[in-house]
Order: structure tokens, then sequence, then C-alpha cells
């Protein structure tokens, strides 16, 4: 018998509509996802524990360093072989990201949910959780990391996204495709994940921001950034990493004093590169001090350098982190 611990922390999957609010609302506990299961998960016994019944657009990065903390404890288990997380859509990849930075070891850490609540006779839970069991529990998942698994698929944390807002198949990897799906029952793992960064944990810095820009937008929300404490900021910016003019001049005194500036893509596909000279290009960025995080998208540089910053990372360990 193989052992998976399932975390619950609420979401769409753990929802139903409320006729009091006149809204779906996260109040299902792990043990009544696991009792509307379909199918029957033979040789594998599931441990259920709970963590917050939250939606996952309410949760705060303390919030998500005490899941990866959860998640942690019950990998150290000798009878757990992988942990699932159930986990509303909203920011699933942000903290299954989290994990996978600072988890240690090769047991599989599975991020689930559902775009159709519990309510919906439709709802795609039932069949992601037992989806997500059996990666959770099988040998050819270990050492890929942390995953999300979707509508039958696998996706890397680093490299998964959510594309739509509604659609059962909304997690995707652009560019980088699943590195695996549950066909039948059957775990298969066709490709392997780029390099696993797995950091030490020393806390989370809360005080980063994303900036994310658009056509003739102001250095303003940078200028803020600067006055009010921000410790790090991301920026992102226009294909190869490019900015409006102005915001090189605000990002010189940022790193001058200090403040790390990372210089992300708002593309789903491709790397940064400073390419662009003259106003903000991504050349004139980067001799401003910015740093470029390659294929690594906003949402997640944001993560990491929460992360390099609990460690009191200098400006070299960040580049390095981001290499």
């Amino acid at each position: 018998m193989t052992g998976v611990t399932l975390i619950s922390t609420g979401g769409t999957i753990a929802s139903r509509h409320s006729e009091a609010e006149g809204a779906v609302t996260a109040s299902l506990p792990g043990a009544a996802l696991m009792e509307m299961l379909h199918d029957p998960l033979n040789g594998i016994e599931v441990r259920v524990e709970a963590y917050r019944e939250l939606n996952s657009f309410a949760l705060t990065l303390a919030d998500a360093h005490g899941l990866v903390a959860a998640i942690r404890a019950a990998l150290e288990r000798p009878d757990c072989a992988g942990v699932v997380v159930t986990h509303g859509t909203d920011t699933m990849e942000e903290s299954a990201y989290l994990a996978d930075l600072l988890v240690v070891g090769d047991k599989p850490i599975v991020f689930t949910g559902a775009q159709r609540h519990a309510g919906d006779p439709d709802s795609d839970g039932p069949r992601n959780i037992a989806d997500a069991i059996r990666v959770a529990a099988s040998p050819v998942a270990r050492g890929i990391g942390a995953v999300i698994v979707f509508e039958g698929e696998i996706h890397a944390a680093r490299d998964v996204t959510k594309m739509h807002s509604a659609r059962t198949d909304t997690f995707r990897s652009p560019g980088l495709g699943k590195l695996g799906e549950v066909d039948l029952g059957e775990v298969h793992v066709y490709r392997q994940p780029g390099p696993r960064r797995v950091l030490a944990d020393a806390g989370l810095v809360a005080e980063v921001e994303l900036v994310k820009l658009a056509l003739g937008t102001t250095p303003a929300f940078l200028e803020f950034c600067e006055a009010n404490g921000a410790r790090g900021v991301v920026v992102e910016g226009f294909g190869r990493g490019n900015a409006p003019r102005g915001f090189a001049p605000v990002v010189a005194r940022l790193t001058q004093a200090g403040v790390p500036v990372l210089l992300a893509s708002r593309c789903v596909e491709g790397r940064t590169h400073a390419v662009y000279g003259a106003d903000s290009g991504g050349a004139t960025m980067v001799a401003a001090g910015a740093l470029l995080t390659g294929t690594l998208s906003g949402l997640k540089a944001r993560l990491l350098l929460s992360v390099l910053l609990g460690q009191g990372a200098s400006r070299e360990d960040i580049a390095a982190a981001l290499g």
C-alpha cells in the first residue's frame, strides 16, 4: 500500500454555491472531497489534512509559506510517498512554484483544483484529485519537482501558467509543453523539466512589488516603490524586456540604493535579452542595473526574489539564481 497525503486549502474545488451569499464560496473539507471521487484508488492509502479553507485569491505570501511548511512536514514521514495539494486555480502556479523552490527531496508534490465548483454536476474536481493522487503515488514522478496536474496533464511548476479564466484545460506551459499525462489511470512522464533550483528556506520578504507595463505607462508606480520601502521590484516589460521612456533612471536610483530590480517579459513565450538601447530599451535597463529573468515570468520572479532576499542574498547571488 502506497501512502499519499492530501492537504486541502479551499478554492473552487472545495466550493459550492451559497444561496445566502449569492456566490460560490469555499466550504468543503478535504475528507468531503475524497468522498466525491468516482474511481477507486487501488493500492493507495490517502491521509487527509486541512490547511486553510480559503480561495486562492485570498491567500497571502505568509499563507503560501505556511503551506510549504505543511508540505515539508508531510513528506518527512516515512509512510508518505508524495503529497497532493487541493488549491484554488487563481494563484496555484505561484504556490506550486514556491514549493518547488523550498522543499528538498524527490518525492512528488502535486497541486490540483477545479474550474467547476463541487456543486456543479459536471465538476472537474473529482477526476483531477484522482489523477493527482496517482501521480503523487507513482515512482515515475519522483525527481520532477512540484507539478500541477489538471485535465489529465502534468505540468512543471516553474513553467506552467493559468491561460483561461474558465475552461477546464486552463493550465499550460507555453513554449515548453507538458511533462506527461495520466491516461486511463496510468501515469506517463515523457520529458524531464529543466534543472531544478532548490533554495534554503530562511523566510520570505513580502515587500517585493510587481510592475506590469503597458503602452505609454509612466514610472510613477516604480517611483512609489522607491519612496515607500520596497525591498525588491520585478518589472514585467515588453518583448525582450523593454520599458517606456523614463523607467531606466528610476531603475538606476533603485539599484544604486541596494534595491534589486528584475526585468521579466509580459510575453508568455521567449527569453528576455538586452537587445534594444536608447530610451528604456532592455539594454538601457540592464545598464541601469536591472537583472534579466530569462524565461521566468514576472509572477514567479517575484517569488524567487522574495526567497532570495529572505536569505540576505547579494546582487551577485540573485544574478546567479537567474542564470
